[in-house]
């Protein structure tokens, strides 16, 4: 089944909890979004709140992507709230759900972020990936490169430090 995208949906309690249960998931299953397993709802409101109220009251902005009824993914594009930064975004907290894993999912939002990127005037989007997981090759294929890393910046568990991988993608850039 194909992913249907929606931008700035309302925020209602009852997608709000979608999407906390869609952290959870993701997060239980070893997903790089801010948590090391095992995570709650609980654990997940503690970034989770904040994330809506710079949604709900700007100038953050949410994707949703549904599978029929069904939230599958999700990214946030967060503003740099800096006037020199206006160029650029930041993505954050792009997940797709463990089950649908393989079904192309994570790669149609990164492209619909990018069309949507260039519709709001961005030159680029940045993504940080924890390093470990292969998710630097994912977004390279996406035409991600990486600019820099911040060594052993995060640590997932005793004497298990990540290196942060900065990801940048020109928008302005012709195929």
């Amino acid at each position: 089944m194909s992913l249907h995208f929606v931008l700035d949906p309302d925020l209602t309690p009852q997608l709000r909890g979608e999407i906390v249960g869609l952290w959870a998931d993701v997060s239980n299953a070893g997903g790089a979004v801010g948590f090391v397993p095992p995570v709650t709802a609980a654990d997940v409101h503690v970034l989770a709140d904040p994330a809506f109220a710079g949604i709900a009251d700007g100038p953050d902005r949410l994707l949703v992507g549904y599978s029929g009824d069904r939230l599958v993914a999700l990214l946030i594009f967060s503003d740099n709230r800096f006037p020199l930064k206006a160029h650029w975004c930041v993505l954050k907290r792009v997940m797709v759900h463990p089950d649908t894993q393989g079904a192309g999912y994570g790669a149609a939002l990164m492209v619909e972020a990018a069309r949507l990127g260039r519709e709001f005037g961005h030159e680029a989007l940045h993504v940080t990936v924890r390093d470990g997981l292969g998710l630097d090759t994912f977004y390279a294929r996406l035409g991600y490169r990486e600019i820099g890393r911040l060594p052993r910046a995060l640590r997932v568990a005793p004497d298990d430090d990540r290196d942060e991988i900065l990801m940048w993608l020109d928008l302005t850039a012709v195929d």
